[in-house]
């Protein structure tokens, strides 16, 4: 089907809110409680990233990243339920990178109406033959891609992705997760830790990445990107100003409310308006830069 262009299309009362980052079955939750959950965020648009094929590999940690080591549900689900509610939901398109026949799945999804491969979290080199494929195919479609960094876990090799960055100019990657936060400090040394505490030095590999590459962008959702955001509020402010084109809202959260202190969602969403340097900012990330990366 044809999904409405969604920049002035519906809108929740008060600004407009793209959540790039979200997934149908999640822990369980049922259809129902996301679509309030969402609603009661105030997010007006909701991007619903699949999980890929169920399979028993070393790139699955032996099943246990099936569902993305969270319960979400596959492809079929999330384009289902974008086209049950099309003024508010867009959804990705995945795989598992070095199964069979994984870059003809997720072209397929993107033949659908797919707007992102996503996301992508499997145990698999971020340089592999694979992933290039992934790469590749992206190009080809002019599609983003959006990956889940944790050292030891997913995406491995994090300190060589520069190499990829530079051979697919025009790919957009979007950054996310424990291993992409921890590296926005300078002296981050210990990857196995994943949620570093207090101040920050600028010049992180993370930070680096978003300063050289423009094709590179980041995404601020979950426990790592709020944790990102909280542990040193005067780097925030500096931080945000600095890749305010480049950072995008994501809640990637299991929350049944939508609000409160168990929704890193809306904590996210409240961290950006309180320390963003001004509301053009702040529409920025909570708005613009996705609508202009996902063509929305």
């Amino acid at each position: 089907m044809a999904f409405p262009r969604l920049s002035s299309g519906l809108q929740a009362p008060g600004d407009p809110i793209i959540d790039i980052h979200q997934h149908v079955g999640y822990s369980g939750r049922p259809d129902d409680v996301l679509l309030a959950h969402q609603r009661a965020m105030g997010v007006t648009t909701t991007i619903l990233l699949p999980a890929g094929r169920p399979a028993t590999r070393a790139s699955t940690h032996d099943g246990k990243a099936n569902g993305l080591q969270a319960e979400a549900l596959g492809n079929d689900a999330c384009y289902a339920f974008a086209t049950a509610h099309p003024q508010a939901y867009r959804f990705g398109a995945n795989d598992v990178p070095d199964l069979d026949g994984a870059t003809d799945e997720i072209g397929r999804q993107i033949d659908r109406g797919a707007i992102v491969i996503a996301e992508q979290k499997f145990g698999v080199a971020c340089d592999s033959p694979a992933m290039q494929a992934i790469y590749r195919l992206a190009e080809a479609r002019r599609v983003p891609v959006l990956m889940h960094w944790q050292f030891g876990m997913y995406n491995h090799g994090f300190d060589r992705f520069s190499t990829m960055l530079e051979k697919f100019p025009r790919v957009t990657f979007i950054g996310h997760a424990q291993t992409w936060w921890a590296n926005i400090d300078a002296n981050h040394r210990d990857q196995t830790v994943l949620y570093p505490k207090g101040p920050v030095t600028p010049g992180g590999l993370t930070d680096r990445y978003l300063r050289d590459y423009p094709n590179m962008y980041a995404d601020l959702s979950a426990g790592s990107g709020l944790n990102a955001l909280t542990r040193d509020e005067a780097f925030t402010r500096d931080f945000l100003t600095r890749h305010q084109d480049k950072l995008l809202y994501g809640s990637d959260c299991n929350d049944h409310v939508g609000g409160g202190e168990t929704c890193q969602g809306a904590q996210t969403i409240a961290v950006v308006r309180r320390l963003a340097a001004s509301t053009a900012i702040e529409r920025k990330l909570l708005h613009d830069n996705a609508t202009r990366v996902f063509g929305l």
